[in-house]
C-alpha cells in the first residue's frame, strides 16, 4: 500500500521555528515603557521649574524624547503620580510643604463657605512647591458676590479673567481674584452655581479637574494621605 505524505502543521514560517511577529501584550510592555518614560521625563521637567503645567511638561517631555504618537503620551493624573514619585525622592521637603497650604486652604474654604467652594491644583494633588498657587473654584450666579464678599472683609486682590472649558464644545473667560494671606498666595476662580456639580476640564485633556469640597479636604487631611487620588472627585457631589 502506498503511504501518503503527512501533511504539515506549520504556519507556514521557515525552519519550523517560533513565528517573529509581535505578540500584542509585548507591544502592550514596550508602549507602556514609553509612556512612563514621558511621564517621568515630565515630572523632571517639573520639579525643577522647567514646566509650569501639565500640558507644557508633556509636550516639553515628548519632544526631548522624540515620542511624536499621542498614543504614546501619559495623562495627567500619570505625570501626577511620577512627580509625586521625584519629589519624594528628591525634594522631601513638599510634603510639609503642601500639608501648610492644605491647612490655609481649608481655613480659606470655611471662610468662603457661602461659595461652596472646591479646591483643585497642586495643593489638592500634593505636588505643590514654594511657588505654588491655592486654587479654589467658587459658585455664585452673582458676578459681584464674591468681590463683595472680599470688600467687606478688607482684602484687597488683584482681579483678572480666566478662560476654562466646560466641556469638549464650551470655552468662557470667568473673573479670578489673586492675593496673599501671610504668605501663601490664592487664586479664586468666579463660576456659575451649575459649576459645583460638573468642574472644568483639565488643561490638556477632556477629563473634569479634580477637586474637592472642605468636607473632603478635612477628611483627607485627617487621614494623612500623602496624595489625593482617594479622596478627589471629578463628578456630582453635595
Amino acid at each position: 500500500m502506498t503511504k501518503r505524505p503527512l501533511k504539515s502543521t506549520r504556519s507556514g514560517n521557515k525552519g519550523g521555528g517560533k513565528s517573529t511577529k509581535a505578540r500584542p501584550h509585548a507591544r502592550t510592555d514596550a508602549h507602556s515603557r514609553i509612556r512612563d518614560g514621558v511621564a517621568r521625563e515630565a515630572a523632571r521637567l517639573m520639579g525643577t521649574g522647567e514646566a509650569g503645567d501639565y500640558l507644557q511638561a508633556r509636550r516639553k517631555a515628548s519632544q526631548r524624547l522624540g515620542i511624536a504618537d499621542k498614543a504614546l503620551l501619559p495623562a495627567n493624573q500619570d505625570i501626577e503620580q511620577a512627580l509625586q514619585d521625584y519629589q519624594r525622592l528628591f525634594r522631601p521637603e513638599i510634603a510639609e510643604l503642601s500639608h501648610r497650604y492644605r491647612e490655609a486652604a481649608l481655613e480659606a474654604m470655611e471662610f468662603l463657605a457661602p461659595f461652596q467652594p472646591r479646591l483643585t491644583g497642586p495643593v489638592l494633588d500634593g505636588t505643590a512647591d514654594a511657588q505654588s498657587v491655592v486654587t479654589l473654584h467658587l459658585h455664585d450666579d452673582d458676578a459681584d458676590a464674591v468681590a463683595h464678599h472680599l470688600q467687606q472683609h478688607d482684602i484687597p486682590a488683584d482681579t483678572d479673567l480666566l478662560r476654562l472649558r466646560l466641556d469638549t464644545r464650551r470655552e468662557e473667560e470667568f473673573p479670578v481674584w489673586r492675593f496673599f494671606a501671610g504668605n501663601v498666595a490664592f487664586e479664586l476662580v468666579g463660576l456659575p452655581s451649575l459649576q459645583v456639580r460638573q468642574a472644568p476640564l483639565a488643561s490638556g485633556e477632556d477629563q473634569p479637574m479634580r477637586r474637592v469640597s472642605a468636607t473632603q479636604l478635612r477628611r483627607l487631611m485627617e487621614e494623612g494621605e500623602a496624595s489625593s487620588g482617594t479622596a478627589a472627585d471629578t463628578g456630582p457631589h453635595a
